[in-house]
């Protein structure tokens, strides 16, 4: 039976990747941050399965710990500050753990398991000022946020490992992708989530930032398959994880919003923009400056043919689909909780 340690358990692609980890037949452990109160986030539901241990990127003790308690063949390193327009606010916290907490763990794994797999998540905001269209893995890198400059130096010091002392580590330079468990402060599940209370009558209107921004968006459950393919094959290398397909936020919202039989109009233009619901003449999406960022991302879109050819990796779940399991979700999420405060 492999042996898998996943940081970052509790969040999105943590919790998809212990579901796909588990029906493989894996021993699955975790790294969990203590907490005054204990929080299973997207692993309530699975919690008796893995085996949870307290441990935290920012303290190498910690790391040396999990690895010898786990005994891991393969490292999922998923533990990140993972909101880009907190990066702002806390530059430092973020580079703490998004760069220093990766050489913390190679660390560890090198002193005490060197022979373990280690797949790093790194992302496609290292492109930020994309440089070429669509990005591939040699495609140079131009951050335009505390985050996305964090996670370069956690992509290239996993690459540095990997050439410096033979270890199997690798990164999945994953584009963006959301699903019915992404937080609400990522703006996908803001828009699914204000749809489901728009159309419960819960809400009148959603503000939202740069509706213009373009992204390749795909579905965790697809993309966490491909971190565990880039541990099966014989040698590590970097592979960019996408659909090849870009569409903008308010295509996003236009998309989720006809799930409820809403057709958006656009009228005015820039921050005087307003998405009008064509069938009763109401506003229910406002631009809002605050939600722009102090330096914008306006295209990302990715080319993941070494992926599919290297490791057989297909995308399965449409951009439509996805929009749909998320509007669905939500809409079942906030019935519930407006049933329980009567």
């Amino acid at each position: 039976m492999k042996k898998a340690l996943i940081t970052g358990v509790t969040g999105q692609d943590g919790s998809y990747l212990a579901e796909l980890l588990l029906e493989k037949g894996y021993e699955v452990h975790a790294i969990m941050r203590r907490k005054s109160v204990v929080d299973y986030g997207n692993v309530n539901h699975i919690k008796d399965k893995i085996n949870l241990i307290n441990a935290d990127l920012t303290d190498m003790a910690s790391l040396i710990r999990a690895i010898t308690i786990s005994k891991a063949d393969e490292v999922y390193n998923l533990a990140a500050q993972s909101f880009v327009a907190a990066s702002w606010e806390q530059p430092i916290a973020t580079t703490e753990i998004n760069a220093l907490g990766v050489l913390n763990l190679l660390e560890a794994i090198k002193k005490n398991k060197p022979e373990c797999k280690i797949y790093q998540a790194s992302t496609s905001e290292m492109f930020g000022m994309a440089q070429e269209i669509p990005q591939t893995e040699k495609t140079q890198f131009y951050p335009r946020s505390p985050y996305g400059v964090a996670k370069l130096y956690g992509h290239w010091i996993v690459k540095n490992y990997r050439e410096s002392y033979d270890m199997y580590a690798c990164s999945g330079i994953l584009f963006n992708h959301e699903s019915e468990r992404r937080g609400k402060e990522f703006v996908t599940r803001k828009i699914t989530d204000a749809v489901a209370r728009i159309k419960l009558g819960l809400l009148d209107c959603v503000e939202l930032g740069n509706m213009d921004s373009k992204r390749d968006w795909g579905h965790a459950k697809d993309y966490v398959n491909a971190m565990w393919l880039m541990l099966q094959q014989s040698n590590a290398d970097d592979y960019v994880i996408s659909t090849g397909e870009t569409r903008t936020i308010r295509e996003f919202a236009e998309v989720a919003f006809s799930h409820i039989d809403m057709k958006i109009k656009w009228q005015g233009s820039g921050i005087d923009e307003t998405g009008i619901d064509e069938n009763s003449g109401k506003t229910v999406i406002k631009i809002n400056p605050k939600y722009y960022r102090p330096a914008e991302v306006d295209l990302l879109v990715g080319n993941s043919q070494k992926a599919e050819q290297e490791l057989g990796w297909r995308r399965e779940i449409t951009f439509s689909e996805m929009v749909s399991r998320m509007v669905e979700n939500d809409l079942k999420l906030v019935s519930a909780e407006n049933r329980a405060n009567g």
